[in-house]
Order: C-alpha cells, then structure tokens, then sequence
C-alpha cells in the first residue's frame, strides 16, 4: 500500500517522504520494525517514541510519522496527535476491516467482562453468527481462545485483531471498551454499531485524576456509535447520556426505562424477573447469582434490542448462558460450604458482590482479598471498609504487589477498617490464606475469593509467576481429606 493512500485520514503537517512510497506495514515498537514499514514515534508515559527514531531507520524503516521532526528530516510525516495518527494509518493499511462486521462496544467500571461473554452467547444462539470477542480475560475468534495483555489492545494491534476476525468470517465483534483505551485512542477511528454503557465507580484516579475526567473518558464511546444502551438506574447515566450523539436505549431495575426489570428474585441458582419493553413481559432468568446479574442481563438485552433482535429471543438466550471464568465462579468443595472465585478488585464490584451474596448465605459470609500494587492507592481504604460493613469475617492478603511491598498496601487497606468489630485475619501469602479460609469453614458458609478472578498468576515485582487459586483450593481439600482418611484409621 502507498504512503499516501496511509496517510489520507490524519491531519498532515508537513511531509518530506514521497507519497507514492510502498509501506509493507504500520509498526510502532522500534524494536519490531521490518524493513519497508511506516514508524510511528508515539510518547509514551515511560518512553518518548521519537528518540527511537533512528533505531526504527536502522531496522528499514521507510518513513517516520511523528509530532516533532528528528535532526534528519527525511522520509517525515508531521501530525500533530501520533496516537490519533497510529489508529488511523493502522485502520487504513488493514482495510477499515470493523466496517465489515457489527461492532458492539462494552463500557463501564464493573461487567463489562460477564456482559461481553453474554452478549457474543446472544449472537451465536440466536443469529448463528461467528463472534469476536475483544477483552479482559481474552481474545476470542468464533471458539478459538488468544492470548491478550489488556482490556483493549493498542490501536495497531486491534485493527490487527478487526482483519483478522473478519477474514476468518466473524459478522459480530463484541468487545469491551476501556477508558484508557478512549483517552489514549486506541478504538481511534473505530465506529460502534452499538455501545453499551454499565455503570461507573470509583477506578483507575492514578491515570484519569478526577471521576469526571474518568466519566468523561467513558463518554467519547457514545459520541462515535448508533445507539447507545444506558443503565439509568446509575448514578452518572445522565452525564453519559449528556454527551450521547446517537439513539439513547434505556434499561433499568427501579426508575422508568425503555426496558425495565420487574418481579426480581434472587437465589443462589441465579436471578429471576419480568422485562418488559414496549408493553410486552417475558420472563427471564440467568443462572448467575447476584442482584448485578439482573443489570448484565438488561445490558445484553437492550443490545439485542438495538440490533432489531425480539425481546423474547434476548431472554431465551439469558437461560441457557454459561457464567464467566473468574466471575462468581463456583469451586466445587464437597462440601457444606460454598467457595466462589471473583474478578472484583474495586470498592464498587466488592459491595456489588457481597451485598448480592448475604441473601443466599447461609452460614457466614466470608471474603478475602488484597489490592494490586502500582495502581489506585485511594480505593484500599474503602474496601477494607466495605469488606468490614458487609462480611462476617474478613481475610486480608496480597493480590498482585508488583513492585510495592505486600504488608504496606495490606496496612492501607486495614486502615479502613479500623473501629470495625468485625473479625479479622491478615495473612499476607495469598497460598497460605486460601487454606486457613477453608481450614476454619464452617456448615453454610459462604467463601469469596476476590480480586484475581481469571488469572493464574501472580505478578510479584516484574515477575508472573504461577497461581490458580481453583488449584490451591484443590490441594487444600486433597490435603483436608488425605488428614481425615489418617484419622480415621
């Protein structure tokens, strides 16, 4: 592909290449530039692109697009935004490949992951169609698992993923959509047939500052799509909904909706209630406990009905839907307890989860977690305080330190909980927690492992090292009953 035909969406400040260039490729790691292909010198918050312009020359690089021109002019493209620039030129040299599939765009601080996973089940169940899925715990084409390092990939590597998809027959891409991934254009340039908005809460402040500035991150997803599916029952739906330049579909549980939940009932086997749109009610039912399921369930269905889908179709497909690894995951134990493994590692989804919990438990409700190190310190005060309002008992641990030192993000999330009565156990090995957890179980109980959800690993420094916490709590009852077979001898 030429230069030029590259180059012809982004804002062109000057340019010293020659436009009828051949470009075999868009690259924006200096270190994996293969000869013929365009570089683009993106700043970074660790590294400045531009000071590896050299290198990408070194390595064949046949032209440069950057914001600042290097000491050698030549074979330049200057833009004033590289980020914008990286998303466009990658979208063009891949064929706008999106615009040959429906986009589905997912975005909020919690269920984002449960509702893609519905959402791309929806599809496939009632459309027979062959889904991508873009997130959290993977990347998906039709059954084929990929492995992914964010919520959503650089620009590059998504158009990438789109051409991908699309040449091996996807019609559907279902993905989640981060604010990080907003702010810093990675979906630049991506058109949404639909997006979905869930909710929003206290996350990521280390990068965006300001739950404004996070809401209004959210927000640019609704301002490049045709419809938009609204959860009005959230606090900031309406700010969302302030900068929506599409077709608004509201869902809800309590106030007026276009799609509105009703009859809600709740058990350990899953959710039950009445949607209603547009005077017609079908009963639903998702076999995920937990009030939020009754929202993941709207979402995915409010989407459905943006997509020309029948109500009645949207609720079929909710019966039949699997849960998500890492979701309110349950372990099988054998016994009279209940272990369930969730990804909520932020004060909003850790309340979500107890609170939708207490009413199914039986015996105590127990949680444990920790908070991840070199991210939002703010929040690990607030869940300890949430933790200590909501569960009987409380183990605080480690999740993934990083380079912090594990007992001083475990003394800030105590912090929370002081002046608390409620039963406390600080164990700072995440291995070692787990089995005291089930070591001291007790008939009915109820045990939520938080915070790692799908992983299985931990990452300790720059290290990941292996941790499946289904694993522990298997050895942990192999070990429980080998004890017991001794004793009884």
């Amino acid at each position: 592909m030429k230069l030029k035909d590259i180059i012809q969406n982004i804002k062109v400040l000057s340019c010293t290449a020659d436009p009828e260039t051949e470009i075999t490729g868009v690259c924006y790691d200096s270190r994996k530039v293969q000869p013929g292909e365009l570089f683009v010198a993106v700043r970074g918050f660790a590294s400045d692109g531009h000071r590896f312009i050299p290198m990408a020359r070194e390595k064949g690089a046949a032209a440069i697009l950057c914001e600042e021109l290097p000491e050698d002019k030549t074979n330049c493209v200057l833009t004033d935004d590289c980020r914008l620039g990286l998303a466009l030129c990658s979208r063009d040299f891949f064929g706008n490949p999106a615009s040959e599939m429906t986009v589905i765009g997912i975005t909020g601080t919690s269920g984002k992951t449960t509702t893609s996973y519905l959402m791309k089940h929806l599809l496939e169940a009632k459309l027979g169609a062959k889904v991508g899925l873009i997130g959290t715990n993977g990347n998906m084409i039709g059954d084929e698992m990929l492995h992914t390092e964010r919520t959503t990939p650089e620009s590059n590597d998504l158009q990438r993923l789109f051409r991908r998809m699309a040449d091996a027959g996807c019609s559907h891409v279902v993905m989640e959509v981060s604010s990080h991934s907003l702010s810093l254009e990675r979906v630049g340039g991506v058109h949404f047939d639909v997006a979905v908005y869930t909710n929003l809460s206290q996350d990521h402040l280390d990068f965006h500052g300001t739950m404004e500035d996070y809401a209004a991150a959210k927000r640019l997803l609704f301002s490049r799509c045709d419809t938009g599916c609204f959860n009005l029952d959230d606090h900031w739906a309406e700010f969302m909904l302030q900068g929506a330049a599409c077709r608004a579909l509201g869902y809800a549980a309590e106030k007026d909706a276009a799609l509105k939940a009703e009859n809600i009932r709740l058990a350990a086997s899953g959710v039950d209630f009445t949607a209603g749109y547009q005077g017609e009610c079908v009963e639903t039912h998702l076999g995920i406990p937990g009030s939020f399921s009754v929202y993941n369930a709207l979402a995915v269905m409010a989407a459905g009905l943006a997509l020309g889908l029948p109500l009645a179709d949207c609720a079929d497909a909710m019966r039949d839907a699997k849960g998500v690894k890492g979701r309110l995951e349950l372990v099988p134990t054998g016994k009279d307890c209940t272990v369930l493994i969730d990804y909520c590692h932020k004060p909003d989804a850790l309340e979500k989860v107890l609170s939708s919990l207490r009413p199914v438990t039986k015996g105590r409700l127990v949680v444990l977690f920790g908070c991840g190190g070199d991210r939002d310190r703010l929040k690990r005060p607030i869940m300890g305080r949430i933790a200590a309002e909501l569960a009987d008992l409380v183990i605080v641990t480690s999740d993934n330190p990083r380079t912090e030192e594990p007992m001083a993000i475990i003394e800030e999330i105590t912090a929370g909980m002081r002046g608390s009565s409620t039963p406390t156990q600080v164990i700072c090995d995440r291995e070692e927690a787990i089995a005291w957890a089930l070591d001291n179980a007790q008939p009915g109980d109820v045990i939520l492992l938080a915070g790692k959800g799908h992983e299985d690993y931990q990452e300790v420094g720059h290290e990941k090292r292996h941790m499946d916490e289904r694993e522990i709590v298997a050895a942990v009852l192999k070990r429980q009953a080998a004890l017991k077979r001794q004793m009884e001898k």
